[in-house]
């Protein structure tokens, strides 16, 4: 007779997985902690995810769904972009783990950010540049503007926002969240009125 599933499984995993990488970082957790921690098997845990990486990419898709409805609830449909940095500020700061991404806190992220070789920032750069040009149509951007320009421009500080804390040393949340909301101080140089 097969065992019977355990319920939630794969949301047991990954809270158990967040909970212990918050705490001892990407690269001190096995999976064998993780299932110890979830209370589950660790041949359970294969059958949701192929490994470690691919839990941890989960959760920072997971996180990243919730900085998003964050967002999502504090501007509405219509942000302007300016507003909608400063919302994200406040939303990166209210998950654990997305801000411990942010200021590679404990070395969260550990080798696991070496090794992701895919699209993912391609990808999410392009939808930037497809936001700018949304907001342009409406009206609520400069017509000088170029949406591919302000589009790498907001990338560019975005994605070396990740990388500060390793390259110039230790950020704070205080720093970070100062930091997101000069940035979204300068997207508003191109809104109009």
């Amino acid at each position: 007779m097969p065992r019977p599933r355990v319920p939630h499984r794969r949301e047991r995993i990954l809270d158990a997985a967040e909970s212990l990488i918050l705490i001892h970082g990407f690269d001190g957790v096995s999976i064998a902690a993780i299932a110890a921690h979830g209370g589950i098997g660790k041949g359970a845990v294969y059958l949701e995810f192929a490994g470690k990486h691919a839990i941890l990419d989960e959760l920072l898709r997971r996180a990243m769904g919730r900085v998003r409805a964050r967002v999502q609830e504090s501007v509405g449909d219509d942000p302007r972009l300016s507003t909608a940095y400063r919302a994200a500020a406040r939303a990166v700061l209210s998950d654990r783990l997305v801000t411990a991404a942010f200021l590679d806190d404990q070395g969260v992220l550990g080798r696991h950010a070496e090794t992701v070789s895919d699209a993912r920032y391609r990808v999410r750069h392009r939808a930037v540049v497809e936001w700018v040009r949304m907001l342009k149509r409406q009206g609520q951007i400069s017509a000088d503007v170029v949406p591919e320009h302000l589009a790498l421009a907001l990338s560019s500080a975005t994605i070396g926002l990740l990388s500060a804390a390793r390259l110039i040393g230790p950020i704070g949340p205080h720093d970070l969240e100062g930091a997101i909301d000069a940035l979204g101080a300068m997207a508003a140089t191109f809104e109009r009125g």
